[in-house]
């Protein structure tokens, strides 16, 4: 009743402040005299500072104890725009963008959250760009609080895209570009050149204000197994936005942090085609977890509208250390997962893969116009939103180690086993160089900690009065820390 009471009069920006702070006061001291009885603890942000958290039983988030350990932190949240969430199951069309009181009071609550959690970076997805009030809602309200915003509409007037925040207190912005994917999703993704206003350590000899690209986007919901290669392609695009962008800038590898809704699991291609490109999952770093599929459902982040739950939300971190594959070579390997998983889906072994895209081919291998045929069977090519010519091309060359202009059968194993290695070290001939530069100290961050709000979240559970969003809050927390880096090969 208090929330509600409170929310029925704070209808500015500077009221819903004083509001908060009032809030976030009795929150805490309710906490402080019941702290004993949260046995649930991890990292938040309050403030500017690290936080060892109680999660006390009303499921409120506060502070006990702080240290002056440099850090930043961020969170991603798909918010669930209003013209998206169905508030009666048997007539799929009532919206909640039809009823005034209710998104207004759900997006209050959603800012509450956010101004009391403080997050350096904040990735908002399915942020409501059609409605001009809600907009205005939240840039005033996050603009009070500190923060400079950023929005993107997906395009077509799909109604809802992205709102990226970053703390004035933390960062200065450089640069900001808008990728438009002008596909089948209308996705889009919105980059981020921040600086950091002060030195991350005053320890660390020589450090200057560092530099980091930060990334905000939603991928395509997969409807059917066909649309998973729109996913690969957008992830794709993204990360060739990033190498590009990283090469008119002077060439330098800076740490990128990559926020949004994935729309994947950890079991998905785009998990694997980043993580191959040395991309870490902060909240599966944060609490030790492997890319195994033991581990592939210890966490979930959201309820689709099927009933279904799973972990789709992530913040990747890349430093500048990492070693990755060349991006050519983590798309080919990529794509050719995505066409065994369709042959194995079909009931193919590794034979009967090879007699199907060899087709009617009476000889021992597979012709370039074999393999074309054989990818539009599998509406992977020739189809709407499939792979291009070019693209089909560039495969066929990862696969065609001799360059005679034929598969034979151990070649076709490349594509069976997703490996392209081989390739990138003995025949990679596109002009780049292949040594990996001198030595550089650089400045890269540490995962410290990530925690997914409702906590029943962390537990692979979701509970049934949560009603903030069909997505869980994810927020991670990095530390910055002094490494030895080539310069890789962009």
């Amino acid at each position: 009743m208090f929330r509600q009471n409170l929310n029925r009069y704070t209808q500015s920006s500077s009221l819903r402040l004083l509001s908060f702070n009032l809030l976030n006061l009795i929150m805490v001291a309710v906490v402080e005299s019941n702290s004993n009885e949260s046995s649930s603890s991890s990292a938040h942000i309050i403030k500017g500072s690290i936080t060892t958290s109680s999660r006390p039983n009303n499921n409120y988030i506060s502070t006990t104890t702080t240290t002056s350990e440099p850090h930043i932190s961020c969170t991603t949240f798909n918010i669930l725009a209003p013209i998206y969430k169905r508030l009666d199951q048997k007539n799929q069309s009532v919206r909640e963008s039809d009823f005034r009181t209710y998104w207004l009071t759900r997006n209050e609550r959603i800012l509450d959250w956010l101004l009391y959690e403080r997050s350096s970076i904040i990735c908002l997805q399915e942020f409501w760009v059609g409605n001009n009030e809600l907009v205005r809602m939240y840039e005033d309200t996050l603009a009070d609080a500190g923060y400079l915003t950023f929005k993107l509409a997906r395009t077509n007037n799909r109604g809802d895209g992205l709102l990226t925040a970053v703390h004035k207190d933390y960062f200065r912005v450089l640069n900001h570009q808008e990728l438009l994917f002008n596909d089948f999703g209308d996705r889009v993704a919105l980059l981020l050149h921040v600086q950091a206003v002060l030195p991350c350590s005053e320890n660390m000899k020589g450090s200057t204000e560092q530099e980091m690209l930060i990334v905000n986007t939603h991928l395509l919901f997969p409807h059917n197994s066909c649309l998973s290669l729109i996913r690969m392609q957008q992830a794709h695009k993204i990360l060739q936005y990033v190498e590009s962008y990283q090469k008119e800038n002077e060439g330098r590898d800076l740490p990128v942090i990559l926020c949004g809704d994935w729309n994947g699991s950890k079991r998905g291609r785009v998990y694997k085609f980043l993580r191959s490109q040395g991309f870490v999952s902060s909240y599966d770093t944060a609490h030790h977890y492997t890319d195994s599929d033991t581990d592939a459902h210890k966490w979930v982040s959201h309820r689709n509208h099927r009933g279904n739950i799973c972990g789709v939300d992530f913040i990747w971190l890349r430093n500048p250390n990492k070693a990755r594959k060349p991006l050519k070579i983590s798309w080919a390997e990529g794509i050719f997962g995505t066409i065994k998983c369709h042959l194995s889906e079909a009931s193919l072994g590794e034979k009967d893969a090879f007699a199907f895209l060899k087709g009617d081919n009476v000889n021992d291998f597979i012709t370039l116009a074999d393999f074309c045929d054989a990818l539009r069977q599998l509406n992977l090519y020739g189809v709407c939103n499939g792979l291009s010519f070019e693209e089909v091309k560039d495969l066929w060359s990862q696969v065609d180690i001799d360059g005679d202009g034929v598969i034979n059968y151990q070649e076709f194993k490349r594509i069976w086993n997703c490996n392209c290695s081989k390739q990138t070290e003995e025949n990679y001939e596109d002009g780049e160089e292949t040594d990996s530069g001198t030595e550089e100290e650089k400045t890269g961050f540490e995962v410290k900690n990530a925690y997914l709000f409702p906590c029943e979240a962390e537990k692979g559970m979701w509970p049934e009065n949560y009603s903030l969003s069909d997505h869980a809050r994810l927020t991670a927390v990095f530390s910055p820390v002094r490494m030895q880096c080539t310069q890789p090969v962009l």
